[in-house]
């Protein structure tokens, strides 16, 4: 996966119009364009005036939208039963709306006795430093309800939500928070132990006003008025154990990513009148100078009691008059326990995993991978910062919604382009147009050139993630357009129940379909017809052993090792074969007459000899990208010069043997093996038998846990890029990839040819090596992972990272 990769700007583009310099190497040098005008006997005056009119045009082409006419027509109030959600994935736990401005509300907590110096130990934001022993939602349908478990050392929260429909302002729902000692932990823990539950609301830019009130549980609670959600009240009422104390604070928040803070800030010691001891109280109503005006934008309850604790939380609209009971203590568990019972029927009509054989603890592992995947889903609001080869500096995208899963809460939690067309497989699988819509929100997301940013950093909470010098998005780097496979999937699986609300959706998309196709084939062109080459690599670093190409994806990935413009990328050909391909078949479903130039397109890029002809070697036998390379680099650290202080010796890569231009076949590892992955080879192609019996061979990439990333025998297999830089895509097991090869033996096990037998029997043995040791990883350690180790299937890199690692439920299923 492409994470905050450092978007490096391809120095030899800067004269291209559409971020290529191809034309260097295809036709003569042209003239600068003021030389026609001068041809034309148009005066000087006019020269500039006209090249600065064009120059302008192309500096705001890069944040401007596509055009006026979205493909989302439906959102906010106008679909209440997606209204309101669990939409902030970075939190543990926090609700909002599918609103611009929305409020927001969510839980902190921690544990009195156990607080560290400096108030260390209060859990809001996913952080993989809290050393949770597991997280993540067990069940979630991605529209009404939703359970997840949280283990935070001897002790288990549970956090659960059920949604109802009604009035006019998004319907009503109530939160449920359980805290008690894990059975194993019970002679270890205090009988004294408690629990402090923060329970925060907050309003986001925009009108609104929240205020406390006291309801007549006697417990604080929270009323407000906002233009959406009109007026409101939220309830705090305990289910099982006792308030010891509890508390407030009333004052104002610097943004939503500084809600932590602004607790932190305002909580205070105070004796306990009973026990004269001091305890850890919310500051009340709180003004910092200069804001004794401003009303308040942040409220926050806090309640301490012994364990085991729970408590609800309603909120209820004005706008619902005929309300048969309030959904609270046993009204909510009788609806959460009828959600549950439904999600279970549903669940298993999916996706068949009874019928299948799993036991019982493998299907609850595929249903918490599922949830985790739909209680993912966040919803941003906010601008991208872009840079164009026009533009001096970074400018602001336009204000945009993003409607999206999200790789992993607590690393990545925001949008990655290429993450979110792996993830649609999946959602598309339990709920179709919840995944058009994520869709349509993306593209909806396209500027004026067809490009869309690859990694959206969307609001304050998603940029306080994100170090500074990966913000900005540049409009000459693409990546790998994995939505055609999202795509693919929804034409083949749902070819007969294109209901008319969904060829709607597909009718509005497809223009900007067009414009995406159109960016890739003309921005991403190589230097012989039918090539492609990834922009965006640095030719000039020489701290990197093999400079990085972030815009693949796979970001440390072997490439030539001296970057030039005369690459060509076998992964990206292959790309472009499955674009062609899927818009021949949504052109031809909408009775477009573009139908037969896509078709003859595809045609062309399916074509084996013309892919043999520009990336296989018959010397190693394997597909492979071309360019300038040598494998005779290596990290070294510089001779220091005498007498200077202060050096900089890092290190740098050396060069021990002269680069030359060749098929870079000394590597072999997911690059190679795309024209099988994404199948583009002939059933009948020997290429496929070869490639079939290699990706079985342990000395290659073969494990008993996957498919490694690049083969033991590879010169930088397992190499660091940098001495800052350890290996990422040099080894490692990565399951969208694995899950892309199980798909493709998958399929030429179903296809008659010379290979069916090889791949019938290759795909149960990799299938079963990928199943087993995600699930065992996830029980072993409480998560999925963003990698796992070719050495012994161990989980790495961030977790939890239920991103791409949750089509493992598609394996499961074998519904590709």
């Amino acid at each position: 996966m492409a994470r905050q990769r450092k978007s490096v700007p391809d120095s030899r583009n800067s004269s291209s119009s559409n971020g290529s310099s191809d034309s260097k190497v295809l036709a003569p040098p042209r003239k600068p364009l003021w030389a026609y005008y001068k041809e034309l006997l148009i005066g000087p005056a006019v020269v500039i005036i006209v090249v600065c009119t064009v120059m302008g045009y192309q500096q705001t082409r890069v944040n401007t939208p596509f055009d006026a006419k979205r493909v989302v027509t439906r959102t906010g109030l106008e679909v209440p039963e997606q209204f309101w959600g669990s939409y902030r994935p970075g939190v543990y736990f926090g609700l909002k709306t599918r609103d611009p401005h929305s409020l927001v509300m969510g839980l902190m907590w921690y544990f009195p006795y156990r607080l560290g110096p400096g108030i260390e130990g209060i859990r809001h934001w996913c952080d993989q430093a809290d050393n949770l022993e597991s997280y993540g939602w067990i069940q979630h349908d991605g529209a009404t309800f939703g359970v997840q478990e949280i283990r935070d050392g001897p002790f288990k929260l549970t956090t659960s939500f059920v949604k109802r429909v009604g009035g006019e302002n998004g319907g009503e729902w109530t939160a449920r928070v359980a805290v008690e000692v894990l059975p194993e932990f019970q002679d270890r823990v205090q009988p004294s132990e408690q629990i402090s539950l923060i329970w925060y609301t907050a309003l986001d830019e925009g009108e609104g006003s929240i205020a406390l009130t006291n309801s007549n549980t006697k417990m604080t609670g929270i009323k407000g008025s906002t233009p959406t959600l009109g007026d409101f009240k939220l309830t705090l009422v305990p289910q099982q154990g006792k308030v010891d104390h509890e508390s407030f604070v009333s004052t104002t928040a610097s943004g939503l990513h500084l809600l932590k803070e602004t607790v932190i800030s305002s909580l205070r010691l105070a004796a306990d009148k009973t026990k004269q001891a001091k305890k850890i109280v919310l500051g009340g109503e709180i003004r910092a100078a200069g804001d004794e005006k401003k009303p308040p934008n942040f409220m926050a309850i806090q309640t301490t009691a012994k364990l085991p604790f729970s408590i609800d939380i309603v909120f209820e609209s004005a706008s619902v008059v005929n309300r048969k009971e309030q959904l609270v203590g046993a009204s909510f568990t009788k609806a959460l326990q009828w959600q549950t019972t439904r999600f279970n029927q549903r669940f298993e009509t999916t996706f068949h995993l009874k019928d299948k054989g799993f036991s019982q603890k493998q299907i609850q592992f595929a249903q918490a991978t599922l949830s985790n995947m739909l209680g993912g889903i966040g919803y941003f609001y906010g601008s991208s910062s872009v840079q164009s080869i026009y533009t001096d500096l970074p400018v602001d995208y336009w204000k945009a919604p993003l409607f999206t899963a999200v790789p992993s809460r607590s690393f990545f939690p925001r949008g990655f382009l290429w993450d979110e067309g792996f993830h649609g497989l999946l959602i598309a699988q339990w709920d179709v147009d919840l995944e058009l819509d994520i869709i349509a929100h993306w593209f909806d997301l396209m500027n004026a050139e067809g490009w869309i940013p690859r990694e959206q950093i969307l609001g304050v909470e998603a940029l306080a993630k994100v170090p500074k010098e990966f913000v900005v998005q540049r409009n000459t780097n693409a990546n790998p357009p994995t939505f055609f496979l999202t795509l693919q999937y929804i034409l083949q699986k749902y070819a007969t129940d294109l209901t008319n609300e969904r060829l709607m959706v597909l009718e509005r998309l497809y223009p900007r379909l067009q414009a995406w196709y159109q960016w890739f084939n003309s921005t991403q062109k190589g230097p012989l017809p039918g090539s492609f080459r990834w922009r965006g690599r640095d030719s000039l670093t020489d701290r990197e052993l093999n400079p990085k190409t972030l815009t693949s994806g796979m970001d440390d990935y072997p490439r030539a090792s001296h970057p030039t413009d005369l690459e060509r990328h076998v992964d990206l050909y292959c790309w472009m074969a499955v674009a062609s391909e899927t818009m021949a078949k949504l052109a031809y479903i909408l009775g477009r007459d573009t139908s037969r130039k896509y078709r003859e397109t595809a045609n062309y890029l399916m074509d084996n000899q013309l892919l043999i002809q520009l990336h296989w070697s018959n010397f190693s036998r394997r597909f492979a990208d071309y360019g300038l390379h040598t494998d005779g680099v290596k990290l070294v650290r510089p001779t220091p010069l005498p007498r200077q202080p202060n050096q900089n010796m890092e290190m740098i890569r050396q060069v021990l043997k002269q680069p030359e231009y060749r098929l870079v076949d000394s590597v072999f590892g997911y690059g190679n093996i795309f024209p099988f992955l994404l199948q583009i080879l002939q059933p009948t192609a020997p290429q496929l038998g070869q490639i079939i019996a290699d990706i079985r061979d342990p000395n290659l990439v073969w494990t008993e846990y996957g498919l490694r990333s690049v083969a033991k025998t590879a010169p930088l297999y397992m190499a660091r890029n940098t001495e800052h830089d350890p290996p990422y895509w040099r080894g490692q097991i990565w399951i969208n990839i694995n899950f892309l090869a199980a798909k493709a033996l998958h399929h030429y096990a179903h296809i008659e040819g010379p290979h069916q037998s090889k791949a019938r029997e290759v795909y149960g043995e990799l299938r079963s090596n990928i199943i087993n040791n995600v699930i065992g990883q996830y029980h072993k350690s409480g998560y999925c992972w963003e990698q796992y180790s070719d050495k012994n299937g161990q989980g790495s890199g961030c977790r939890p990272f239920t991103g791409w690692t949750a089509l493992t439920v598609i394996l499961m299923s074998e519904g590709y």
